[in-house]
């Protein structure tokens, strides 16, 4: 992921901008997948949840992956229009403030910290990295452009915490053992870190 490029049989071969990568994780408890080492989930920005389809949902896939119509993808977007958003996302202004309520959150996700809430000091093992900061500002940057506005806010910065921690904070044995989840480990820091105030 980090080198934008990939090796087969010893030949090397550059990917182009835009070079991402989506990927999906069956249930861990699934025949065949593993968890990924923690190293390799940080270079991740985001982790969604996919929740299981509705009935209803279930009938629109089975209509359209049964049925005679074979659905074709349509391009929506050129390679420059992508790398044009990207920079578009990077160029939104964050206020100072806004960025230091990113860091908070994310100190706080480290059990040794000040601002650590008691639930993080009991059951994380380790917080988020510095690159955990990096998912909420520019998570945030691209939730202010698809609400119409070119600033961040700390309310997006809230509003993307769950998706770019979630996968970052690393519980302890005692955590696993007693079924708290990462997501009630946001939970709690983001009630725990108070939004900075501006004069």
């Amino acid at each position: 992921m980090q080198e934008h490029q990939v090796t087969v049989a010893r030949q090397r071969f550059p990917l182009d901008a835009p070079f991402f990568v989506l990927a999906t994780q069956n249930p861990l408890e699934m025949e065949g997948t593993y968890p990924l080492p923690e190293a390799q989930l940080d270079r991740f920005l985001f982790k969604v949840m996919v929740p299981f389809p509705s009935e209803e949902d279930l009938v629109t896939i089975m209509d359209r992956t049964t049925g005679a119509d074979a659905p074709a993808a349509t391009k929506v977007a050129t390679a420059a229009e992508v790398v044009e958003m990207q920079r578009l996302a990077r160029a939104v202004p964050i206020a100072p403030h806004v960025t230091a309520y990113a860091v908070s959150l994310l100190a706080a996700s480290h059990p040794d910290n000040a601002r650590a809430p008691q639930l993080v000091r009991d059951y994380v093992r380790y917080g988020a990295s510095p690159r955990g900061a990096q998912a909420l500002v520019a998570g945030g940057k691209i939730y202010a452009l698809l609400d119409g506005r070119f600033n961040v806010s700390v309310d997006d910065i809230r509003a993307v915490a769950t998706p770019a921690l979630r996968h970052r904070v690393i519980l302890n044995f005692e955590g696993e053992a007693e079924g708290i989840t990462t997501e009630a480990i946001v939970r709690t820091i983001l009630d725990a870190v108070a939004p900075p105030t501006v004069e």
